[in-house]
């Protein structure tokens, strides 16, 4: 995994394009599951009040000190400052974190989650638009309930979104064909284009909430279900026991 993201940062570049004026600017996204997607950008820029019901949910479980990882452009964060909230927002992106930083994000900075110093600690690490994908692989959550521990203080909590992408697998029949000897089925690659700007593949996760909750209560964190909908997207509270 790439820890910091210095050339080829697509996402960065078109945020930064979007934050200078370009209202219609797009990302061009590549799976190793679905066909070539188009992403407005505008959706990583949302106010208050453009925020979906999951997001909302989310936000409003937020306790006292937050660290928000994988912050993007930072509109969570700005979200939970504009509430009161002390707030520590993370990217790998330098092109996100200079956007974070023109919007008046407070404390923004080039930092990857899983090398993140331990010195400083949080009661909430707040992880949107399945910002869980970090993870990368079914076994790597070990390690990231690890730092997370690290980084928590005393009765802490994870609040993160995800998708159960089964229904990527589903026949006409409502049935999934899933290869129980492969990789977990919602581990994929995904790469993102700004314009001329190739962005290098990388690894992402989607997890379904039972796997999540298993591993989570092998780890020492409740997990609970705040939000549920008919897309197969929800919201989870963790909690560190």
């Amino acid at each position: 995994m790439k820890q910091i993201i210095h050339d080829k940062d697509a996402y960065g570049k078109g945020l930064m394009a979007y934050q200078e004026g370009k209202k219609n600017a797009k990302f061009t996204v590549k799976s190793n599951i679905a066909e070539t997607e188009r992403w407005d950008i505008s959706v990583f820029f949302r106010n208050e009040s453009q925020m979906p019901e999951a997001e909302t949910i989310a936000l409003n479980h937020c306790k006292g000190k937050v660290l928000d990882a994988g912050a993007g452009a930072g509109s969570h964060s700005l979200w939970l400052k504009n509430k009161g909230f002390e707030v520590t927002s993370i990217d790998i992106s330098e092109g996100a974190v200079e956007v974070m930083r023109k919007r008046n994000v407070t404390d923004a900075r080039l930092e990857d989650f899983f090398l993140l110093s331990d010195t400083q600690k949080y009661d909430t690490i707040l992880m949107l638009m399945n910002g869980i994908g970090i993870v990368q692989s079914i076994d790597r959550f070990p390690l990231f309930f690890s730092k997370a521990k690290q980084l928590l203080n005393t009765g802490g909590r994870i609040i993160l979104d995800s998708s159960n992408i089964i229904y990527l697998y589903e026949d006409e029949d409502g049935g999934a064909t899933i290869n129980i000897n492969g990789d977990y089925y919602g581990e994929i690659e995904y790469q993102i284009n700004y314009g001329k700007i190739i962005g290098e593949p990388f690894k992402w996760i989607f997890i379904d909430f039972e796997t999540l909750k298993d591993m989570a209560e092998k780890e020492g964190f409740s997990c609970n279900k705040l939000y549920e909908d008919d897309h197969y997207l929800y919201v989870a509270e963790l909690e560190l026991l």
